[in-house]
């Protein structure tokens, strides 16, 4: 007394597996829907009864296969694509369960119809993926919704099977939907309809150019993750032999920043800015992990392209720090490719005297003896507002003029003033940070970001890590 349970593919001769192929020619009865019987009719036995119970029958079926083995039958309960995967193998065992029967239960894997859509789609289940259904039949939508939520945000390839009915229609809009709020536009996404039967249909698009009009009961759609790619037609996900060679970087440093931020552009609440203002707002909120940044930072039009320039025309070539824990903080290795210098005198001796005589903070001595010696800087402020108020008053009597200012002091006192101030002077770009939050880590990644502002465009930062 036996029963297999079998799964003969999705459809194609070639893709029902020997041991599939032996249970169904030992089998005395052969139960399913009957639109899989033209798969498998070719290798029964002679006299093998066929049973269909209809669409929707699954419970019906599995009861008249227990009745039959109790007979003394062997039975094969044949489902499509894997009998365990939407298929008949736990109900077969659950009803096993109730019935408290000693049928021996055999079940038999077969290739899924994802795995087909896969293998015609190119190679997209290469790395951790997940397959949910949309038919709320037998799972409440709540719940499907949430599965659906977790793959998008986990980055899991997902394979999307019952993705549209005649009664069901919208649910694969919402899932779209879903995904869009979590990954970029241009994740790829390939659908296959028939998967190895007659009327096959292959498609690969983007997730913004899907159309849920293009899909029906008979279609599988699989969602790549963000590493998936195409290449000559096929949708490739890798799993990460080549990644040194590839997008995540040329060391450990620089594949981290790039993953990070990845990470932070997906949870920004406006990712849609431009890219001379996304590029340091990253850069701030990767060195903060204060997503506060995406509010505090503020910005002359186009200020990180415009200094970018002068450092690539040369006019850029050295950059005044107020402390040196900013000048430390700057690439060193931007500097020397760029060949551009770094200067700061809160630790000359003529700042200290300066600031004995005149009754200054070091910081502001520092600005007048930078403003004579290079008053065409860019500017950078991490720490001392006095120090930037000081800027503002020399640019204001023309006894300097900056390439540009990166404005990031910290504190209590006179920091939100020292911000407001800088902001009147037009034809000076500017980066800021606004209100008391600042500090010369922020100041150095500004810096650092118009440094590297040639990689903004393929979001690849750490280049000089």
């Amino acid at each position: 007394m036996k029963i297999y349970v079998a799964g003969i593919g999705p459809g194609s001769p070639e893709d029902i597996t020997p041991a599939v192929l032996k249970a169904v020619q030992d089998s005395d009865v052969v139960i399913g829907y009957k639109y899989y019987f033209q798969f498998i009719e070719p290798y029964l036995k002679p006299g093998t009864e066929c049973i269909d119970t209809g669409m929707k029958k699954e419970q019906e079926r599995a009861l008249q296969a227990f009745l039959l083995a109790e007979q003394g039958k062997t039975v094969c309960v044949i489902s499509s694509g894997d009998a365990g995967i939407y298929g008949m193998t736990p109900l077969i065992y659950e009803m096993k369960r109730e019935r408290h029967s000693s049928i021996e239960i055999v079940p038999l894997p077969g290739i899924s119809a994802f795995q087909k859509a896969a293998s015609l789609l190119g190679a997209p289940m290469g790395h951790d993926f997940c397959v949910i259904s949309l038919s709320d039949l037998m799972t409440p939508w709540s719940l499907i919704e949430k599965r659906i939520k977790a793959a998008a945000s986990g980055d899991f390839i997902t394979a999307i099977y019952n993705p549209k009915s005649q009664g069901r229609y919208w649910q694969i809009y919402r899932l779209k939907e879903i995904f869009l709020q979590e990954r970029d536009a241009n994740n790829v996404v390939g659908y296959v309809r028939q998967a190895g039967r007659e009327g096959q249909e292959i498609k690969v698009t983007t997730l913004e150019e899907f159309d849920p009009e293009d899909v029906d009961m008979f279609t599988i759609v699989i969602i790549g993750n963000s590493q998936s790619f195409l290449a000559d037609g096929k949708f490739i996900t890798p799993r990460g032999y080549y990644r040194e060679k590839n997008d995540e970087g040329k060391n450990l440093g620089q594949s981290i920043m790039i993953k990070s931020f990845q990470t932070i552009r997906k949870e920004l609440k406006n990712p849609d800015v431009p890219i001379w203002k996304l590029w340091p707002m990253l850069h701030a909120i990767h060195t903060t992990a204060d997503f506060d940044m995406e509010n505090l930072l503020w910005m002359d039009n186009e200020a990180t392209a415009i200094l970018y320039e002068k450092v690539k025309s040369g006019s850029i070539k050295t950059i005044v720090t107020d402390v040196t824990m900013v000048s430390a903080g700057i690439r060193k290795g931007a500097l020397e490719r760029l060949g551009i210098q770094t200067v700061c005198y809160i630790n000359d001796p003529r700042s200290a005297e300066m600031a004995r005589e005149k009754g200054i903070t070091r910081a502001q001595a520092g600005m007048r003896l930078a403003a004579e010696e290079y008053p065409d800087a860019l500017y950078a402020f991490g720490n001392a507002p006095t120090a930037l108020l000081e800027l503002c008053d020399l640019i204001r009597k023309k006894k300097c003029n900056p390439a540009g200012i990166i404005g990031s002091p910290v504190g209590f006192v006179h920091v939100e003033e020292s911000k407001h101030a800088a902001k009147p002077f037009k034809d000076i770009p500017k980066i800021l940070i606004e209100g008391r939050k600042g500090g010369s880590n922020l100041a150095a990644t500004l810096v650092n970001s118009i440094l590297t502002y040639d990689d903004a465009e393929q979001l690849k930062p750490g280049r000089d890590v």
